[in-house]
């Protein structure tokens, strides 16, 4: 039987991979699923044990992907490029910490766990855009709240036809995260500033995928955790740290292991969900989240409820709507049909309320654990005093859970999401009290950004905004002669291309302006010459 997928919210069935991948979000505004989730039996999981990270990960993806979508030599060749670039051999290695194991997902090219995914996604778009079966050209539209965009900038970047629009909250990022996605001058990426939070950002993203006009026009493709691909290659490190923290283990009397995850966007969770269904003996899946805590409380009370997002140290889990919560939600609802009725409820209104018997399988599937600013940096110091480990502050989420569920036991995995490197503002908080006077030293990739030049653009939060500067970026001799309108007329010209991106029915007199300020410029610059 061929392997395909279908909409959480019934409008599409019988999809293949590459329709998914290179669709992003399904056109009913629902997100894409396997039709039946392929099982692993035990045997088959423990066949796994000694092959590399690589040839593991092959095993787990060739189940959600048809040999005639990917044939299977393609899919290794795609699985080992994705792979090549992480800075450990083991790509994702588990580490045994005090009394739990820690998964370290910060060992590629960005130093965050979204660098497994959209590597792979990278490879991905760029094998079926080659093909050429549905298209030969994708434009890429993400929002980021601070480690989706470099992750997806450095698996994009120098794409052939692959154009990258990355949009982020402007000052509601790490320094360094703003320097790893704007530090990369390639001309097919673009790094997009806007005055919202992250929820905003990616209101607009999924406003541009529903209109249908402008999603056929620029081939609009998606790289957030929106995109099945994401989802699939996550799943595989759950697979490997089980491996790992199971080798040494009497192999007829192995426990089944908990994973405590930080998260936000549900994504990272929702990959150990399906590992689980697959076969893999997984106990607990434990949500770990910070103030921002959408999910704890859904899973404390049934009431899946939009807030304002609150700014923390821990700023890639800033999230108050959970995007891939929605494919959860498909299972607990059973049928597109009530899933689609939720879903339309909750965009009216902002809440979704769940009775007492959905709610109840909510929590025979997952626990959560919500924690404050001063608990996370409290765990940060309590790890670095217990072993000399440093942890992110969203890592911490995920300790301070493992510790109030009683959870510390060799039996646990917590997943360290990022480097810490990248939130030097929680460590700073942090080293008076373990008696630290200097900031650890920053790995050489990221202490080399900030002697390298960036590129960003400031645009209005409104999806005319972004659509008109990603026609303009599209079109080479339109984006000139903007720039150079930008440069003779200072704020003016800024201003004037500003009115034009919430105008962009007058596309026409843009370029009109154009031409005209800049024959003025000529003219004058010709007349003073011949004086």
């Amino acid at each position: 039987m061929p392997i395909t997928y279908l909409s959480t919210r019934g409008g599409e069935t019988g999809l293949r991979f590459e329709q998914v991948v290179l669709g992003g979000l399904a056109k009913d505004k629902g997100l894409y699923i396997p039709e039946s989730i392929p099982k692993m039996s035990i045997k088959e999981i423990e066949m796994m044990r000694s092959m590399t990270y690589s040839q593991l990960a092959y095993k787990v993806i060739c189940q959600f992907v048809d040999s005639s979508d990917i044939p299977s030599e393609n899919l290794k060749d795609i699985v080992n490029r994705s792979f090549s670039k992480f800075r450990h051999d083991d790509v994702t290695p588990t580490i045994k910490k005090d009394n739990y194991w820690v998964l370290e997902l910060f060992h590629g090219p960005t130093f965050a766990f979204k660098d497994v995914a959209l590597q792979f996604l990278g490879n991905i778009f760029e094998y079926f855009l080659e093909k050429g079966n549905i298209q030969n050209k994708i434009t890429i539209l993400g929002a980021t709240s601070g480690d989706t965009g470099s992750a997806a900038i450095h698996g994009l970047r120098g794409k052939k036809n692959v154009n990258c629009f990355i949009l982020y909250p402007t000052g509601k990022v790490t320094t360094i995260q703003e320097k790893q996605m704007t530090s990369i001058l390639d001309e097919n990426v673009q790094c997009i500033s806007l005055p919202t939070d992250f929820d905003g950002c990616q209101a607009i993203v999924k406003s541009a995928f529903a209109d249908e006009d402008f999603r056929n026009e620029v081939k609009l493709g998606a790289i957030n955790s929106i995109n099945w691909a994401r989802v699939l290659a996550q799943i595989t490190y759950y697979f490997y740290s089980w491996l790992r923290a199971t080798d040494a283990m009497d192999p007829n009397h192995i426990p089944k292991l908990s994973f405590v995850v930080p998260t936000g966007n549900f994504g990272d969770i929702l990959a150990g969900y399906y590992a689980k269904q697959m076969g893999l003996p997984v106990d607990k899946l434990v949500v770990a989240t910070n103030t921002n805590d959408v999910l704890h409380r859904f899973l404390e009370s049934g009431s899946y409820r939009k807030d304002p997002s609150i700014v923390t140290i821990a700023p890639s889990m800033d999230i108050s709507v959970s995007s891939n919560f929605e494919r959860y939600l498909f299972y607990l609802a059973g049928n597109a049909t009530t899933l689609k009725r939720w879903m339309d409820e909750f965009e009216s209104t902002g809440v979704l309320k769940v009775n007492d018997t959905i709610l109840k399988k909510a929590k025979e599937d997952f626990s959560s654990s919500s924690c404050n600013e001063k608990q996370i940096i409290d765990t940060m110091v309590e790890e670095y005093q217990r072993q000399s480990y440093w942890v992110c502050p969203h890592t911490a989420t995920a300790v301070y859970a493992i510790e109030k569920l009683n959870l510390s036991a060799p039996t646990t995995i917590c997943l360290a999401t990022a480097h810490p490197a990248k939130f030097e503002q929680a460590v700073r908080m942090t080293m008076s009290r373990v008696g630290v006077t200097e900031l650890p030293k920053r790995p050489d990739p990221l202490e080399q950004l900030f002697s390298m030049s960036t590129r960003s653009t400031t645009l209005r939060a409104s999806l005319p905004s972004v659509q008109a500067f990603m026609r303009r970026t599209m079109e080479p001799s339109l984006h000139r002669m903007e720039n150079a309108l930008s440069f003779v007329g200072g704020s003016i010209g800024a201003d004037v291309g500003a009115w034009f991106d919430e105008n962009p029915t007058y596309s026409w007199l843009s370029t009109f302006a154009t031409l005209s300020v800049l024959g003025y410029f000529m003219m004058s610059h010709i007349q003073l010459k011949n004086r």
